[in-house]
């Protein structure tokens, strides 16, 4: 695996940046009550009043707090797991690919969660910690692109792979999430009445998912169906990140209601089933990874 040698430094100052970040937002606490506090737009809104998120408002500390679960419990062994099989199995083996892929995959999830905990969290003690995070992901993420032989990666494919199920996939989740925010920011405008924003001064998931996530999806989809070899990497490292997303937001959604914002469990069932289906193709994806080798024995039969 090319630059492995940065990736082997730069990967567990991650995995241990990660686990002091989300401990601390799941388990560090001061004492402090919930207070109400009318926002700079006018809006009454609750302010958490404990813990590391004590300025965030009661919402969306529930939101970074499940962020923090699944980044502990699901992020964090995804880490361990992909960095262990990408760095220490066979060279240009099944389980090293498969390493490859996932890692990949989990270095997003890293990114745009410590992106956006870069900048919707509530100034506290670990801003600078979210930002290394965030700095350290992208780099990482970037290394881990460039690591791939683009020139015989579709080899490693086998030809059973469902494309065009995992394409049709990409599209509906792309499409579902363009409706959602479009959906959501479009009235905003035409009625002149903004839907609570709580304590930030625009939508960042918003913003973050319409020019990250949305075209990834539809890239990925239509270069897949060509047999590109970006196809078969991005939409690799978009149904790992897909997996992770439904379980954070389904997470955060939970959380909310838990700390009283009902309206929140409805996000939760599409989430959860994005969830399922790629974890499916997920399945799918990596079995489907094979020798180059035995796939041109395959052809030549």
């Amino acid at each position: 695996m090319k630059y492995q040698p940065a990736l082997r430094i730069i990967v567990p100052l991650i995995g241990l940046l990660a686990l002091f970040a989300a401990s601390m937002g799941l388990f560090y606490e001061t004492s402090g009550q919930p207070f109400p506090y009318t926002n700079h737009r006018g809006e009454a809104v609750i302010i958490h009043g404990h813990g590391l998120y004590f300025y965030d408002t009661v919402s969306t500390a529930a939101q970074m707090q499940g962020n923090d679960l699944i980044a502990l419990v699901v992020g964090l062994p995804l880490l361990v797991i992909s960095t262990g099989l990408a760095f220490r199995a066979r060279p240009r083996s099944v389980w090293q690919m498969r390493g490859q892929l996932l890692l990949t995959g989990t270095l997003g999830f890293f990114l745009y969660t410590y992106m956006s905990m870069s900048m919707l969290t509530a100034y506290n003690p670990l801003f600078l910690v979210y930002v290394v995070l965030f700095g350290l992901s992208l780099y990482a993420f970037i290394l881990s692109m460039m690591s791939f032989d683009l020139s015989n990666l579709e080899q490693h494919f086998s030809h059973h792979l469902p494309r065009g199920w995992i394409a049709g996939v990409l599209f509906v989740i792309g499409g579902f999430l363009s409706l959602a925010w479009i959906g959501r920011v479009v009235p905003e405008l035409f009625l002149n009445q903004v839907a609570a924003i709580e304590n930030t001064t625009t939508r960042v998931i918003q913003a973050m998912d319409l020019v990250l996530i949305v075209p990834m999806a539809v890239i990925a989809g239509i270069l897949l169906l060509r047999r590109s070899a970006w196809g078969y990497l991005l939409a690799s490292v978009f149904i790992m990140k897909a997996i992770t997303m439904g379980l954070g937001v389904s997470a955060m959604g939970i959380n909310q209601t838990l700390a009283g914002a009902p309206e929140s469990i409805a996000i939760v069932v599409p989430f959860l089933v994005i969830t399922l289906v790629n974890l499916i193709l997920a399945v799918l994806l990596l079995k489907n990874v094979k020798e180059p080798e035995r796939l041109l024995n395959t052809v030549r039969r």
